[in-house]
């Protein structure tokens, strides 16, 4: 039980480690960001991290709950 929960802090500070400044555009998402200017393109860029991430953790989520079931 330990060994699980250390894991799950490992996986939660490395969440907050990453830096933010990630770029998850792609070309014509970038040269459209561009024409928006910064603060919307930020907003796009976040939204495109968020739309990604989302199925990561309800996948996630559900394996967790699988294995801790079946052990």
């Amino acid at each position: 039980m330990a060994r699980g929960s250390l894991i799950l802090i490992v996986l939660l500070l490395s969440f907050f480690i990453v830096p933010a400044d990630i770029v998850a555009q792609c070309s014509i998402c970038t040269k459209t960001a561009q024409q928006l200017g910064e603060r919307p393109a930020k907003a796009l860029n976040m939204g495109i991290i968020y739309l990604g991430l989302t199925p990561f953790l309800i996948i996630g989520f559900i394996g967790y709950r699988w294995w801790k079931n079946n052990r």
